[in-house]
């Protein structure tokens, strides 16, 4: 399991990580505009709920892009690609749907200039229910627009204590290289990592506390490395990361509530020669019902968690992966036996 070894390193600050700047001080921090007020950023959640029902219905890239980007857009391109392998006969029909906007829970930060302009929303895919989600928009000053960079789902229905001032909004703090928080994103990371890689056995369980995010990782480790029994292997273990920026607000204690994305890896292999692993449908765009004797599958995820500012286990409240991509060496024959 060396691999998984490195998933414990927390490693340095990404100096091309885009991370949004330090707040300014308490006392100016009420003069900053926010980035943008509540019923525009109502109206976003909005459009980006009635352009996604036409993109997907169509499996429309170029128009996705319009309020789609990052870790985000190349998870739903991946479900397209998915849907795309599948016959006719096995595609689902599309269902439009909606978020709930009237019971949003909006996380609007006050900007200073210089500053990435986003927002974070917890929000329900069911009207009349609790939020289920927390989702990053960030504005792209290039097309002048809002799109969704990450969304990922809620584990419980407890929601972040974001600090809000007495006209709602709220204040951005840095999510690496803060010396008032007890973990940055880039630790955050290693910490998943390692929930998937070990069980959370070498850090992942000291950077988070038990969870029911947390503790959804550990299951997947757990059950996925015994499927095979003695015919095979799965391993996990970290991968490039394209997906670096983060973003973080200031929570009621004095911490901090974080977004962030990670990028990890599945190999399963077959235990000796004459054994074969037979994809399944969901797996046909990328390996064409070819049997193999491994199979590398990359996951791109999204995640938030809550970060103290004394020493403490952060909290991992969210997350949701999507895997994109899929390759191993085809087998000699396909008449060898299933794995």
């Amino acid at each position: 399991m060396a691999l998984a070894a490195t998933a414990c390193d927390s490693g340095s600050d990404n100096p091309e990580a885009k991370n949004p700047a330090p707040s300014a001080s308490a006392e100016k921090e009420r003069e900053l505009p926010p980035a943008l007020t509540k019923q525009q950023a109502l109206a976003e959640i909005d459009r980006y709920a009635t352009v996604n029902n036409r993109a997907n219905a169509d499996r429309d890239r170029d128009l996705l892009t319009t309020i789609e980007d990052g870790p985000l857009y190349a998870m739903s391109v991946s479900e397209y690609k998915e849907t795309e392998g599948l016959t006719k006969s096995e595609r689902k029909a599309y269902k439009p749907w909606s978020y709930d906007t009237q019971n949003a829970k909006l996380y609007i930060p006050r900007i200073a200039s210089g500053q990435p302009r986003w927002f974070a929303a917890a929000l329900a895919s069911t009207k009349g229910k609790v939020p289920d989600r927390l989702a990053v928009f960030a504005e792209q000053s290039q097309h002048k627009r809002w799109e969704m960079v990450s969304v990922a789902d809620l584990y419980g229905t407890d929601l972040p204590k974001v600090a809000l001032d007495a006209d709602g909004y709220a204040t951005v703090v840095a999510a690496n290289g803060n010396k008032d928080l007890v973990a940055g994103a880039d630790l955050l990371r290693s910490g998943i990592l390692d929930n998937f890689a070990t069980g959370g056995q070498n850090c992942g369980k000291k950077v988070f506390a038990a969870s029911k995010a947390s503790s959804q990782q550990i299951k997947v480790h757990d059950e996925t490395v015994k499927q095979y029994g003695s015919q095979g292997t799965s391993i996990f273990a970290g991968a490039a990361n394209r997906y670096r920026d983060a973003y973080a607000l200031k929570t009621t204690d004095g911490g901090a509530l974080v977004f962030f994305s990670h990028t990890h890896t599945q190999t399963d292999a077959v235990a000796r020669s004459g054994l074969q692993i037979n994809p399944g449908k969901d797996d046909r765009a990328w390996l064409h019902d070819i049997p193999r004797t491994s199979i590398k599958y990359t996951f791109v995820c999204n995640e938030a968690a809550t970060v103290p500012a004394k020493a403490a286990p952060s909290t991992l409240l969210a997350y949701t992966c999507a895997r994109t991509d899929a390759s191993g060496p085809p087998v000699n024959s396909a008449s060898l036996p299933r794995v």
